[in-house]
């Protein structure tokens, strides 16, 4: 299948939504699929875009045809669907695959077969109206949710979505986010990656005591993410060292200017690393950390604390290690009591006694390590996108 995929925003970009647009462009193509990727707006002047940094960036093992839209930001990517979706048919792609609603609504109508996947539940009587016209056009094939309960809001808020043409289409689909699993065989252990961390490997060395045990944190910054609660549990545990992975330029700088003046000498923030590098930072750390709030920004501004499918979660689960993570409804579509310890969401004392419980439990520590190692095999991207496409008629 030749398949046209239009990314929601230029890259290369530290934005969770062009690292999960790249992992799944290559499962098409490690399926045997044919993809070209659509992106708006040119590079900024002097910016990489060459393979090389790219694979390293996102942690890809293959490549594809790349194409620029130069757009309009005045025209709130609105040129950019209407451009991309002339190009797909320039292309003559036998699908369109996207999470722009611009660009999947006028595909459906057109009559191209089309794909569209959902993050969050659409805002405004724009966003429901593309959704509602991508739906009822003679293109649409598929309408891919990240989570459960995403799913139900759509249903909820669209009505006719659950009950399609006979024939048309397959829809809805609920397909959590994925992992690249290959990529997390055969990780060190925490000791080892501490080791390659403090020789400097790709960026300035960490140095650890020996003894240390560590607990990790990767992802953005953004309000709802309880960086305040780690910030908290350092200076709770003195005895932890805590190691945060991402984040910003101005949020880094913020957080360890803050960090400074608590006198948190037990915290690391190494600010943003790439994709490629990832897993190794994450396998020097003991245990992982997953201090959601009951309010999650979204990249667009909105709280989809009840929606998420975090790509953190499958990252953590495919690593090896322990995870302490809020207990949300939408997270525990994937975790439960036996791959992780759910907490609650900001309960400073429940999450210091999780973290001193597992340092003096290691056999705890292993048994919630190999059950989620053993529950992340069903999350990988190609799985994701076999599921995504199956049945799809053209």
């Amino acid at each position: 299948m030749k398949i046209a995929m239009i990314a929601p925003t230029h890259l290369p970009a530290r934005r969770a939504n062009t690292l999960q647009v790249m992992k799944m462009a290559q499962a098409f193509i490690r399926l045997g699929h044919a993809v070209q990727l659509a992106i708006p707006a040119l590079p900024a002047p002097g910016e990489a875009v060459d393979w090389p940094t790219l694979k390293h960036f996102y942690g890809l093992q293959v490549e594809f045809p790349l194409t620029w839209v130069r757009v309009s930001h005045r025209l709130r990517r609105y040129d950019y669907g209407w451009k991309s979706v002339s190009w797909s048919r320039r292309q003559e792609a036998d699908l369109v695959y996207t999470r722009l609603p611009q660009a999947a609504a006028l595909a459906s109508w057109l009559g191209q077969a089309t794909v569209l996947e959902i993050h969050e539940l659409p805002q405004g009587t724009i966003g429901k109206w593309l959704v509602r016209r991508f739906a009822g056009g003679r293109g649409a094939r598929r309408l891919v949710a990240i989570s459960a309960h995403l799913l139900d809001g759509l249903k909820h808020d669209f009505p006719s979505l659950s009950h399609p043409a006979a024939g048309r289409w397959d829809f809805p689909l609920m397909a959590p986010d994925g992992v690249d699993l290959d990529r997390y065989a055969d990780l060190p252990d925490p000791a080892a990656a501490r080791q390659w961390l403090a020789e400097g490997v790709e960026q300035a060395a960490i140095h650890f005591a020996e003894g240390d045990f560590v607990a990790g944190y990767s992802g953005h910054f953004y309000p709802g993410r309880g960086v305040q609660l780690l910030l908290d549990l350092a200076k709770r545990l003195p005895n932890v060292r805590f190691l945060l992975l991402g984040g910003e330029p101005q949020d880094v700088a913020r957080l360890r200017s803050e960090a400074q003046a608590r006198q948190l000498d037990n915290l690391t923030i190494t600010g943003f690393v790439a994709n490629a590098d990832l897993p190794r930072y994450q396998a020097a750390c003991d245990l992982l950390l997953m201090p959601y709030q009951r309010q999650v920004a979204g990249s667009s501004g909105g709280d989809i604390a009840g929606v998420f499918s975090p790509l953190k979660l499958f990252e953590y689960m495919a690593c090896g290690r322990p995870i302490l993570s809020s207990d949300l409804p939408a997270l525990r579509e994937v975790l439960n009591q036996d791959n992780a310890m759910l907490l609650p969401c900001d309960d400073l004392q429940a999450w210091a006694q999780a973290i001193q419980d597992l340092h003096s439990q290691p056999e705890r520590r292993a048994r919630l390590a190999r059950r989620a190692r053993q529950d992340s095999s069903r999350y990988s991207w190609e799985n994701r996108a076999a599921r995504i496409l199956e049945g799809i008629k053209l």
